[in-house]
């Protein structure tokens, strides 16, 4: 596990999009060999999106053999809706870049069978290769995707009834009227994400400070299942100093310490 502490939210945007860009560079991939990229929604990679655009235009980076695997979408809400997940990550991302809309999957959260949608989704990742990098987010209670505060950290991609917490988080989307806010949503397991090669996790922000001391300096818990990263062998977390405030001292002198020797190798 490594913990990569930059100054700001800006600068812990870009050291994950570089990362991001010099892993599928470092890949090399072609016509039958695919780089598989699991990504996240919400504000924190907002940054890092906006980078890897501006990489791609630049000409540094192509997406033409990525595929791509969203952690989540809301059930219930129409794919053309503006919050809906699908609608964010076109806006956002994949419009900009030159991913083949056909490599780009992103849960149904209107399937006529949203386990078979969820069943369906895992096989695709399997038949893809399983995934080389998951980039997720957390929610202010250490959730990862939609795994809610006390669910399965061997879960798979399934069903979930959303938290008080997210739905509250969440109601800045829609409004500020809760009952907008989907309560339901079909989600990546904690399982599914902990079977990727590697797993990059962002967490910015003094509001996300006490989730990421429970991410790293105390167990593995399932009531914060981001905690779960800590038993992966190839976890990056990226955050910004805010997010630090919680930690002690000498773990942040630990980790900015081998964030110098990280950087150094990238």
């Amino acid at each position: 596990m490594r913990l990569v502490i930059l100054d700001n939210y800006d600068l812990a945007s870009e050291w994950a999009a570089k990362y991001i860009c010099n892993r599928i560079i470092q890949f090399k991939p072609g016509k039958d060999r695919y780089f598989t990229l699991g990504l996240p929604t919400g504000s924190t990679p907002l940054g890092c999106y906006k980078k890897l655009i501006e990489y791609h235009k630049n000409g540094f980076l192509s997406f033409k053999y990525v595929k791509t695997f969203n952690m989540d979408e809301y059930v219930g809400l129409p794919r053309q809706h503006p919050e809906s997940y699908h609608s964010y990550m076109w806006n956002n991302f994949f419009k900009h870049i030159d991913i083949d809309p056909n490599n780009a999957h992103i849960l149904d959260g209107n399937a006529a069978d949203l386990q078979a949608e969820c069943d369906a989704f895992e096989d695709k990742i399997k038949e893809a290769g399983g995934i080389d990098l998951f980039v997720g987010g957390i929610g202010p209670d250490g959730h990862i995707a939609f795994n809610e505060p006390g669910s399965s950290l061997v879960s798979r991609t399934r069903l979930k009834t959303l938290a008080m917490d997210t739905i509250l988080a969440n109601a800045k989307y829609f409004d500020g009227d809760l009952s907008k806010v989907p309560t339901m949503a079909l989600t990546v397991g904690v399982g599914t994400v902990m079977d990727a090669r590697e797993v990059m996790i962002l967490i910015t922000g003094a509001h996300k400070a006490f989730a990421l001391y429970k991410a790293i300096e105390e167990g593995v818990n399932h009531m914060w299942t981001v905690s779960a990263f800590q038993q992966h062998p190839r976890t990056i977390f990226v955050c910004d100093e805010d997010a630090t405030l919680e930690l002690r001292v000498k773990t942040v002198k630990y980790f900015k310490g081998e964030h110098l020797h990280l950087q150094s190798n990238m």
